[in-house]
């Protein structure tokens, strides 16, 4: 079983919350847009981070992460990408990995909305945090963590905090 903490489009931004969210987590899920590798590396010093690059890393997180995951939690085979499209509407290349692959949950950043949804096409979970920073659109502050246990993922829950009440 492993707790993990999933997030996205921090854009440079982490809010003081996250390690109190995170804390019982066994593992940080990062599905791009860091913005620094400074941000990496206080995570990773926190705790064990699994992350991908977004389309606002530059060339040395690009030089440091890979652009996708692909990997085995608990038996539950798992990508990370941050351009992924959502269901029914992924990219090629995305679509082509799920038929490779075949993982049952994909997690994606980018568009800073908050969705889960199982994908019963494709037969996976799909999940995109929202947004963990402070800029771009969105109104609310998003991250998610959930269990991992013998490939099924369960106990999600949610965190959301009004970007109005942001410290920065």
């Amino acid at each position: 079983m492993k707790r993990i903490g999933i997030m996205s489009d921090t854009h440079g931004y982490l809010h003081p919350r996250v390690f109190d969210f995170f804390s019982k987590c066994d593992e940080i899920w990062h599905a791009g847009d860091i913005g620094s590798l400074e941000l990496i590396d206080t995570l990773s010093n926190f705790k064990p981070t699994r992350a991908v690059w977004g389309n606002i890393d530059d060339h040395r997180i690009r030089s440091f992460l890979p652009e996708k995951l692909i990997f085995d939690c608990e038996g539950l085979s798992v990508m990370i990408i941050h351009i992924a499209g959502r269901p029914g509407k992924y990219s090629r290349e995305v679509k082509e990995t799920i038929k490779s692959h075949r993982p049952g949950l994909l997690v994606a950043g980018h568009s800073h909305i908050l969705q889960v949804q199982f994908d019963a096409a494709e037969k996976l979970m799909f999940i995109n945090p929202g947004a963990a920073g402070i800029h771009g659109f969105h109104h609310k502050l998003t991250m998610l963590r959930l269990v991992v246990d013998a490939g099924q993922m369960k106990d999600l829950e949610v965190f959301e905090i009004d970007r109005n009440n942001v410290i920065t």
